[in-house]
């Protein structure tokens, strides 16, 4: 084969690795990004927090979307935000890639996560590792002064209990796992043993199934001073009737232990206050926060869109550090030092670029979801991203990225960015509906059911049917199976 020079002409985009870096910070959640300027602020001299004295006015970002002499269009669009700088000119000559401002103020640093002087106690107990179940009852286990041997055996069934609280293995399994332990073991033992595990918190504990479960917390009740009336009947319904309460079969439980139908709803009131799930009460679960980055609030008639200034600290460029390149010299240190602050200056420019971004998307999502705001969630427009991508002129990608783990904070609660897009329904007048506002409009109906004769699922379609949304049965079977409201027939209650 024969080799050959050839010129192509064509054209491919390139991604510098300031754009990369402006996207990556794009996607980041509040606390990816808190961790990501720490290690900015520790990577980088030239970059540094800002000091309180400092710092003036914070400088929030914000727009305004609201009702007011603009006949409800946005008031304030653009950037607001305010740079500050460090009252010194840097060199002309120094090799940048844009013009930027030496100092970017997001906000306070409150959001930097140490603890303050003098509280690391406080802090060390919050940060302690959680009790789970098994923690939970291994501590009571210790404290009842049980023998090596059985405190052996009760280490043994501990294990077998589930997060949900239940056995997951039956005594014979038990019996073959710690004999290893005690070769002599005999079931009556470990019977014993768990007997007394199933004593202890939570109520219903160590059981083998909901039944058993179920007849343990009655029992606790018993024991208390002053148990209530209906608790032999209820007792009675779980141990011999469990299959008619299973299916809800009142009559049947009405005409074989001769209750009326106030008495038997009161005993039923019991039973449904016990625990289906008694290990759900202790998890060792982390409680997850969330920090909103954008923060919407009422304000004279107008909706203001706002940064939330708890997210980031505020950083700067060092100016000692900067005043050193003055000296214009080709040595070492002023070659380290204007490629510092080259990385300083793009990140920077990422920072403002992604609380930009993010501003001008949830100033345009709240500007479409304002009955949202105001009326609640039966007023949810239909919404997908290509409408918000095609009025800030950014590819739906970009708007994918904005929406995801960034959250807002409303009067109506804290949602991410990516609960204000839905699909639409059509309507018999040949318009749209959200689907959020169809499910808003469905759990309604459900709460509003009269309890006797819970609604079916054709029922609510031909509701919605009468009210001009075209709602298919399967669809609001589908709707309510993702809000985890359980069919009619498990719905059904006497009271």
């Amino acid at each position: 084969m024969k080799q050959s020079i050839q010129l192509r002409l064509g054209q491919q985009l390139t991604m510098t690795p300031q754009l990369q870096q402006a996207i990556r910070l794009l996607q980041l959640s509040s606390v990816e990004l808190q961790t990501e300027i720490q290690e900015a602020l520790e990577s980088n001299l030239m970059l540094e927090s800002g000091d309180e004295a400092d710092e003036g006015d914070p400088g929030e970002t914000s727009t305004d979307a609201g009702e007011g002499a603009e006949g409800g269009e946005t008031a304030g669009r653009g950037d607001d935000s305010e740079v500050g700088t460090t009252g010194e000119s840097l060199p002309d000559d120094l090799p940048v890639d844009t013009s930027w401002d030496d100092i970017y103020e997001p906000g306070s640093g409150a959001g930097s996560g140490t603890a303050p002087a003098g509280e690391e106690g406080e802090y060390a107990v919050q940060n302690s590792a959680p009790e789970d179940l098994h923690d939970h009852l291994l501590w009571q286990l210790n404290m009842s002064h049980l023998s090596a041997r059985d405190t052996l055996i009760g280490e043994a069934v501990i294990d077998a209990v589930g997060d949900d609280g239940y056995l997951t293995a039956d005594l014979e399994e038990l019996r073959e796992a710690i004999a290893p332990d005690l070769p002599d073991i005999e079931t009556d033992e470990i019977r014993a043993v768990l007997h007394q595990i199933q004593n202890f918190d939570p109520p219903g504990v160590a059981a083998a199934d909901l039944r058993e479960s179920l007849l343990l917390q009655l029992d606790q009740i018993a024991a208390d001073p002053e148990p209530p009336a209906e608790l032999a009947t209820a007792r009675t319904i779980v141990a011999d009737y469990f299959d008619f309460l299973a299916r809800r079969d009142f009559n049947q439980l009405q005409r074989r232990l001769h209750l009326d139908e106030a008495d038997l709803a009161d005993v039923l009131r019991l039973i449904q206050s016990l625990n289906p799930r008694p290990g759900g009460q202790i998890t060792a679960g982390e409680p997850e926060y969330v920090t909103p980055d954008v923060i919407v609030r009422r304000d004279q008639g107008r909706w203001r869109v706002e940064l939330n200034p708890e997210v980031a600290p505020r950083l700067r460029i060092n100016t000692e550090y900067a005043d050193l390149i003055r000296r214009g010299d080709q040595s070492d240190d002023a070659t380290y030092l204007r490629n510092h602050l080259q990385e300083a200056r793009w990140f920077l420019k990422s920072l403002q670029s992604r609380n930009e971004t993010l501003l001008k998307v949830a100033t345009s999502i709240v500007e479409r979801q304002r009955d949202f705001l105001e009326q609640g969630e039966e007023a949810m427009k239909p919404l997908v991203l290509r409408d918000i991508a095609e009025e800030v002129e950014m590819h739906e990608s970009t708007i994918s990225r904005v929406t995801t783990r960034k959250y807002m904070l409303t009067p109506r609660g804290v949602f991410e960015l990516k609960y204000f897009f839905s699909s639409h329904v059509g309507t018999s007048e040949g318009g749209e509906a959200s689907s959020t506002a169809i499910q808003a409009r469905i759990r309604r109906l459900i709460e509003a059911e009269e309890t006797r004769k819970p609604l079916s699922d054709s029922r609510i379609a031909r509701i919605l049917a009468d009210e001009g949304f075209q709602v298919a049965r399967r669809t609001v079977a589908k709707y309510r199976e993702g809000m985890q409201i359980p069919p009619s027939n498990e719905r059904r209650r006497l009271t």
